[in-house]
């Protein structure tokens, strides 16, 4: 048994700052091994209680250790359905690892000694992909008849989707851009989710029968009375957090500032990262500021740095987050990624106001120093201006990732469709129905914007109601 934790192998800093491939590699069974080895077996293991769907991860690590990898990818694909995704961009150090049992009770995230779940739950999925294994189709002939429309191609919609199609229940996806997968397509960089991987989940929901229809934005093209109206008995929506969401400081407005979702659109859906190959550019600076403490800060301040370096450019890209680092919600992962790669942070500091030079460029922010104050809504210490601290950063590019708030293109077109305060779609948290019966909801749309577990784990409740519902309706009728 190894006491020491395995590091997953990874590509050298100064190699992967070059370019867009993956940057962690993985576990080679060896390591994966030795990795299980760790594992403790509680006999009361909180780490699957640390999992926003359940997975048994006391069992699938001892299937690993037991060099049954076909099992253990089955084992979590019972409440899973991405794992290679899952394995690569999960919060762990929040959520599984920081249950393990290695990890001191009160600990803010898991601590170095926690099992690493995620790289062994990439290690099974990666097999199976390797290997073509798939899990196996329980069509029930009852729920054939029946077809379901899923709005949205992220995370939800492909799980929400993938559960039903098991089932036999026939299934239409619209997604409102030319390319599927929603923000697991357009929000995370090549070099944290290659391309294939995700397009190996969506192919194996293509063998489930489930049907993709691209570039249609429901709530124009058509409404949903229009796709009840159409024959499908239920639908579910999974339009995901896309609206970004900004400063409202002076000179928010000046050329050289993106938001989040437009840059890395640009860069991980479009391929501006190989302009003039495809044809869609995207500026970059000199002197790049990232606005922003989450996963999209980290990934836009990596690709930014990227961009410099494959540019010829110097290689100075900052974060700027109004609290210290332990507040911060990205990945521990990512934050020391982005440091090794020689990003910089400036912490404790609050954007006043944008620069502009006389043709309209941003060419630097105000910001001010703060301090940390009592907790607010969010259970982190607010940030408090220090007076008189006011300071000047140089920069020709920023890119604000402050949050991302819910599409309102299908909620304004349906105004029965209940939301809160925030316009995220109000649902029964048991069933995951909307106030529209037969119209349900889950990932960002619902919770605000969150993470890849956490939406698949709403779309399965959906997909199960539905299931649910429409053998009561067949059983009803017969």
């Amino acid at each position: 048994m190894s006491k020491e934790p395995v590091k997953a192998r990874e590509v050298s800093p100064e190699i992967r700052i070059g370019n867009f491939q993956e940057v962690v590699k993985g576990y080679s069974e060896e390591e994966a091994l030795l990795e299980a080895s760790r594992c403790l077996q509680c006999k009361n293991p909180l780490c699957s209680a640390g999992c926003p769907v359940g997975i048994d991860i006391k069992k699938f690590i001892y299937q690993i250790k037991q060099k049954d990898y076909q099992a253990a990818y089955l084992t979590i694909k019972e409440k899973s359905n991405f794992p290679s995704i899952c394995g690569r961009v999960c919060p762990a150090e929040y959520q599984c690892r920081k249950a393990c049992i290695l990890t001191k009770k009160g600990s803010v995230f898991a601590s170095e000694q926690a099992i690493n779940i995620h790289f062994l739950e990439r290690f099974a999925g990666d097999y199976a992909r390797d290997n073509q294994i798939n899990t196996k189709v329980e069509n029930k002939k009852e729920l054939s008849k029946f077809k379901v429309a899923v709005v949205g191609s992220g995370p939800a919609g492909l799980c929400c989707a993938g559960e039903l199609a098991r089932k036999g229940v026939k299934v239409d996806i619209f997604e409102s851009l030319h390319k599927t997968g929603g923000v697991l397509r357009y929000g995370i960089p090549p070099f944290r989710l290659p391309a294939d991987v995700l397009d190996f989940e969506i192919n194996y929901l293509k063998k489930l029968g489930v049907n993709f229809i691209t570039n249609f934005l429901v709530g124009k093209a058509k409404t949903i009375e229009e796709l009840f109206a159409q024959g499908y008995a239920k639908i579910f929506l999974g339009l995901g957090a896309g609206v970004p969401s900004f400063l409202g400081v002076k000179g928010e407005n000046l050329c050289n500032i993106y938001s989040v979702n437009e840059f890395l659109t640009r860069v991980n859906l479009m391929s501006a990262y190989k302009f003039p190959e495809f044809h869609t550019p995207v500026n970059i600076g000199r002197n790049v500021l990232i606005v922003g403490g989450g996963n999209t800060a980290m990934d836009s301040a990596r690709v930014a740095l990227r961009l410099q370096k494959i540019n010829g450019l110097p290689l100075n890209t900052t974060v700027v987050y109004r609290r210290t680092e332990i507040e911060m919600p990205a990945r521990r992962l990512e934050i020391e990624h982005a440091r090794q790669e020689g990003i910089k942070f400036e912490f404790l500091v609050q954007p006043k106001e944008f620069i502009g030079d006389d043709q309209g460029f941003v060419k630097s922010l105000a910001c001010l120093r703060s301090k940390l104050g009592e907790p607010d809504s969010s259970g982190r210490r607010r940030p408090v201006i220090i007076e008189g601290s006011e300071f000047q950063i140089d920069c020709d590019l920023c890119v604000i990732a402050v949050g991302l708030k819910a599409n309102q293109i299908l909620i304004n077109a349906t105004p029965e469709l209940k939301t809160n305060q925030y316009s995220d779609v109000i649902v029964d948290s048991e069933t995951m129905e909307s106030s529209i019966k037969g119209v349900f909801a889950g990932g960002d749309i619902v919770g605000g914007e969150g993470t890849v577990i956490e939406a698949m784990g709403m779309a399965k409740k959906a997909a199960q109601t539905i299931i649910n519902q429409l053998l009561k309706k067949e059983s009803s009728n017969a």
